[in-house]
């Protein structure tokens, strides 16, 4: 009744470009057939950080057969990279007739499915849950339906989570077998792509930002002491962006006399505003930064996103107050600013006195596969 009742926003929606593939192979399976393999270990991914997550862990099970599903584009673009068989994850009442029987079922981080995990389980499959977390915004939303997770988390034979916290709302839910390992995306390799020559001026990348970001971004980096001699570059969270987000800053441009530039066209850093409008450039942009302007945590509705790779880079961090879902990777970087919109500016003053953003710890795989290959 609900896909029928939500057959015309679903029609609508599969003509913008963001999910032009993933509605119509996860509500209608287009192009989206059941995995030609069975006997495998199935990897089930939301979207692109998570699908990169799966690197490491594909490196070392290199001589497994592989099948990953995912719900975003971004995603499954990402793990098509993989020598693996890909596909999107079908709506929940396609399961019963899509799914085969596989050796595992590797649920990363937040996605519970209950007809995903029961009818795995059913044929044969081990479930588990790696790198799971519940954010302190979900929590109370997930313990006001307790029953429900507890049903669902019966269909769960491990829980690998992220932090003690974790840990305990998982137990709380009714979990069983559960085990600290820390978050997996700090064994993931960082790297850049393309060698771009660093500008003769300081660097301040706005990186992943969202509606709302850049308005306060470019508003603090015209209050900031040095922005005669400095650059920004804004790179946003998504492509269908490009065009809100360049209109924006062609106004903020007219305002305070400052070149506006597209880094698509040539590919230079012409300009004291410039628009990144390309994807897979965000990492190539960290690696010439001074100062990393990290967006999704300015307003309580994303939850941020990974500082690891700016702090890889050696970027100075700034980022705001709301990033719930990256929580456990903020805890192991250091010297990063968190603050409100209306204070960027005076964060920006204060990367003078700071040192640059660092990452110490990492995570040893190793035992992780063999733990899950033993279950």
């Amino acid at each position: 009744m609900l896909f029928i009742t939500a057959l015309p926003l679903l029609i609508l929606l599969a003509f913008k470009k963001k999910y032009k593939e993933s509605i119509p192979a996860r509500f209608f399976l287009f192009k989206n057939p059941p995995f030609r393999s069975t006997n495998a270990i199935w990897f089930h991914v939301c979207s692109l950080g998570e699908a990169r997550a799966l690197k490491p862990l594909l490196d070392l099970l290199a001589n497994k057969k592989i099948l990953v599903t995912t719900i975003t584009q971004t995603g499954h673009n990402e793990a098509k990279k993989y020598n693996a068989e890909v596909r999107y994850l079908p709506y929940e009442m396609y399961l019963p007739f899509w799914v085969k029987p596989q050796k595992k079922l590797i649920v990363l981080e937040a996605e519970f499915w209950y007809l995903l995990f029961s009818i795995a389980r059913s044929r044969g499959a081990e479930v588990i849950l790696l790198n799971a977390r519940i954010s302190d915004k979900s929590v109370k939303k997930y313990m006001k339906f307790a029953w429900f997770y507890k049903k669902l988390l019966e269909n769960v034979d491990m829980v690998y989570a992220q932090s003690e916290s974790d840990k305990n709302r998982f137990l709380a839910l009714g979990a069983k077998h559960i085990e600290v390992i820390g978050n997996i995306k700090l064994a993931g390799e960082i790297k850049k792509t393309k060698e771009y020559e660093k500008p003769d001026a300081e660097v301040i990348v706005a990186g992943s930002t969202h509606p709302g970001e850049e308005q306060s971004i470019l508003e603090a980096f015209f209050a900031y002491e040095k922005s005669k001699e400095a650059k920004l570059v804004i790179v946003p969270r998504h492509p269908e962006r490009f065009a809100e987000v360049y209109s924006l800053m062609e106004r903020y441009g007219r305002q305070n006399n400052a070149t506006v530039s597209r880094f698509s066209e040539g590919k230079s850093f012409a300009g004291d505003l410039i628009l990144v409008d390309m994807m897979g450039e965000l990492n190539n942009i960290y690696a010439i930064s001074d100062i990393a302007i990290l967006g999704g945590a300015f307003k309580n509705d994303v939850g941020g996103h990974n500082p690891l790779e700016p702090a890889y880079f050696g970027c100075k961090i700034i980022t705001g107050k709301h990033f719930f879902h990256q929580k456990e990777l903020f805890k192991y970087v250091h010297h990063v600013q968190y603050v409100e919109p209306d204070e960027i500016a005076d964060a920006l003053e204060m990367t003078k006195e700071l040192p640059p953003s660092m990452v110490e710890e990492q995570i040893n795989l190793e035992p992780v596969v063999q733990k899950i290959l033993k279950n």
